[in-house]
């Protein structure tokens, strides 16, 4: 089974904080890094966040451009991406708008494990396809379950726990970084990732593919490297 492409994409401050604790929701971005996250959500089949995302945020998780929903569709494409969600827990609201808004891909798909599943019940039955993973490869499972759906670029756009699974597990192939001119500094906001056992450790470096400024924002994008190299003498 051929996984989907898998590509991180993240705003994150200059001290590597994704939001503040100010209950408003903190845009890092600029209309320009907006604008290319949208493209990047075009060149792709399906978007995933985490259900924390869903609940602070409640996006809709659509392509802001009607130009991009256009070319989709004459490319034989549904305008808007299939939408994915992720919850161990079961706590999620069937009013939540990605389950409503744009959803010309399918009905969108919640990855749970047995318990969350139970939990749910039937109270998405309307909106969403719950699927239970009983796997301890939770999230190879998850890909291939995308990749059996046709799916083969999967954006995903967090959060906190989301990410540091995706590159916990190796999945990632590749993270577009987008930096913003700020400094939050307040220790209980969330960060890009959470401490975590990641593959080659702390001496792993990754392939730097693009630096792009747009205005006062710089993107990186990132792949990671076929082999690892250490230095002579270590």
């Amino acid at each position: 089974m051929v996984r989907p492409n898998v590509v991180l994409s993240v705003a994150v401050s200059l001290d590597g904080y994704i939001d503040d604790t100010i209950p408003e929701r903190l845009y890092l971005s600029n209309e320009s890094d907006f604008d290319g996250v949208d493209q990047l959500r075009a060149e792709s089949d399906a978007i995933l966040i985490g259900a924390e995302t869903v609940r602070r945020d409640d996006p809709r998780l659509w392509l802001r451009s009607q130009e991009r929903r256009d070319a989709r569709v004459a490319a034989g494409k549904p305008a808007n991406l299939l939408k994915v969600t992720v919850t161990r827990t079961g706590n999620l609201s069937p009013d939540a708008r990605m389950f409503h808004h744009h959803v010309e891909a399918g009905r969108p798909i919640v990855y749970t494990t047995v318990d969350g599943a139970e939990s749910i019940g039937d109270t998405l039955d309307s909106v969403a396809d719950v699927v239970a993973i009983a796997d301890l490869d939770f999230w190879g499972t998850l890909l291939e379950d995308l990749g059996r759906r046709g799916i083969e670029q999967l954006i995903v756009e967090g959060g906190t726990h989301i990410h540091t699974a995706f590159l916990e597990a190796g999945l990632a192939d590749e993270l577009r970084y987008a930096i913003a001119p700020l400094l939050i500094g307040q220790i209980d906001a969330p960060r890009f990732v959470n401490p975590g056992a990641f593959p080659g450790g702390s001496r792993r470096r990754l392939e730097l593919v693009d630096c792009t400024p747009l205005d006062d924002v710089v993107v990186l994008r990132y792949r990671p490297k076929r082999t690892s190299t250490t230095p002579s003498g270590q």
